[in-house]
Formats: C-alpha cells, sequence, structure tokens
C-alpha cells in the first residue's frame, strides 16, 4: 500500500489570514506540519499543495516537496486531489492512500497518522478521519472546533460546529469528541468524493466529511489519544506554541530552537 501525505495550505484563511507561515518557536506552521508528517515511517512521500507562492517557494527553501495548485478551490479535499494527481504524473507511480493532513495542526505526530492508516485493513473503509477525546466545557463549545458524534462501530454519525451530543437534559458524563483533521482517502475515493455536489449540511457545518455522510458512504472515525490542537486564531497559536516546547518531536528537525517565540 503506497501512502503519500498531502498538506493543503493556503494563505487566505478568512479567520486567520497568513496562517500557514505565522511562526511558532521560530519556524513557520506549515513548516512543523510538514517535518512532523514525513517522520512517519508509513508514509512513501510527503508534499505541501498550495496555490500560494510564498508557501511553495519556503518549503523548498526547507528542503520539502510541494506541488502548486489552482487558486480557485475552496475545501482542502480538492486540492489535495489535484496534487495527487500531478504527483502520479511526475512520479509515474499510482498511489494508493492520500492523508490529507490539515496545515493547521502543527501538533501532529507520526503516531497519529499510523492509527489513521489502520482501518484500511478492512475492504470496506474508503475514507478515515482521526478523533479525540475533548478535554473540557470551554473546548466542547468552541465553534471552531468541529465535534462529532459515532456509533458502535466508529463511524461518524454527525459532524457539527455546535456542542453535540447535547447536555440539555442533564446527562453530563456524555461522550466528547473533535475531529482532528487527519483524514485517509482511498486514491479513487477522493476523486469520487471532489466529483459529489457540495451538500447541503456540509454548507451549514463547514465541514467536508457531512458530504460522505450525506450521500449514503461511511467514514470511519479512529480514536488518537495524542493531545493535539489545531490552530484558527492568533490566541490558539499562542496556546500550541506553550505546548509545543520541549516536545520530543521537535529534536527531529528544530534542535536548539524550542524556546524561540
Amino acid at each position: 500500500m503506497r501512502a503519500v501525505a498531502i498538506i493543503p495550505a493556503r494563505m487566505g484563511s478568512s479567520r486567520f489570514p497568513g496562517k500557514p507561515m505565522a511562526k511558532i518557536l521560530g519556524m513557520p506552521m506549515v513548516g512543523h506540519c510538514y517535518f512532523r508528517t514525513r517522520l512517519c515511517p508509513e508514509l512513501s512521500g510527503t508534499y505541501v499543495a498550495t496555490c500560494d507562492q510564498e508557501i511553495y517557494e519556503y518549503v523548498q527553501s526547507i528542503g520539502g516537496q510541494a506541488v502548486m495548485t489552482s487558486e480557485k478551490h475552496e475545501r482542502a479535499s480538492d486540492r489535495a486531489a489535484e496534487a495527487m494527481l500531478r504527483i502520479e504524473e511526475e512520479t509515474g507511480e499510482t498511489i494508493d492512500i492520500v492523508v490529507m493532513v490539515q496545515g493547521d495542526e502543527p501538533m501532529i505526530t507520526p503516531g497519529m497518522i499510523t492509527e489513521s492508516l489502520e482501518p484500511f485493513g478492512l475492504p470496506h473503509v474508503n475514507v478515515v478521519n482521526l478523533m479525540a477525546p475533548i478535554l473540557n466545557d470551554s473546548e466542547f463549545n468552541d465553534p471552531n472546533e468541529v465535534k462529532v458524534v459515532v456509533d458502535k462501530r466508529d463511524q461518524a454519525m454527525y459532524f457539527s460546529r455546535e456542542p453535540i451530543p447535547s447536555k440539555r437534559k442533564g446527562v453530563v458524563d456524555g461522550p466528547m469528541l473533535k475531529q482532528v483533521c487527519v483524514i485517509p482517502f482511498r486514491r479513487d475515493y477522493l476523486i469520487k468524493f471532489n466529483q459529489m455536489e457540495e451538500t447541503t449540511l456540509e454548507r451549514v457545518e463547514s465541514v467536508d466529511m457531512l458530504r460522505v455522510i450525506e450521500n449514503g458512504d461511511v467514514v470511519q472515525m479512529a480514536m488518537t489519544d495524542e493531545e493535539t490542537y489545531s490552530v484558527d486564531t492568533q490566541k490558539e497559536l499562542d496556546a500550541v506554541a506553550l505546548k509545543m516546547k520541549g516536545n520530543k518531536f521537535l529534536a527531529a528537525y528544530l534542535p536548539g530552537n524550542q524556546d524561540q517565540p
């Protein structure tokens, strides 16, 4: 199984413009995502997919692999699919699994990618999404955190930016789970996914994976216990920077720079 990671990244984030190049411990966030993803031994390659020359040149400057894509893409999956086809054309090799890693997940670990690939041992699994426990009510109520509810097979039932499941009936010990934006697709399903029309609930919640569910397909969730936080605001960036200080993976790509702002 040839698995390749693709990190979609663009400067035009509506909530945090220029986010991929915002620095954490002296390195742009997209650099952390790239190096930490590349540490996973199950991957045959790691690429950043972008429509911005600044990001493209930065990734090349650190010895990374980057693919220029159209600036018209509205969804990360569209950018990842274009990049996948370009990589296949350039390498002459077919990709089996595309691991889409969002460029705002600077705390990603190699083990998280391994966890996301494990369900592909089952032939019916076409797309997997990592999930993690929500540890406090502040995170549970944060609209920037996408919540997920799953069935007994860990298949996604719904994603929402609202707190789900509800606590309004007084049940306080219900499961609190969040989407982690590490999403591997089988190659052909990624193409199929991007040929589907955007769905109503996908637009309402701004969550791509609802397109899968609304079309009657399965999103297989996989649990990770790794502490991870995505970045959508400057406040979140500052909080993640504090959590990443002294992180064991930094020594593999950022030795001696862990205390930079």
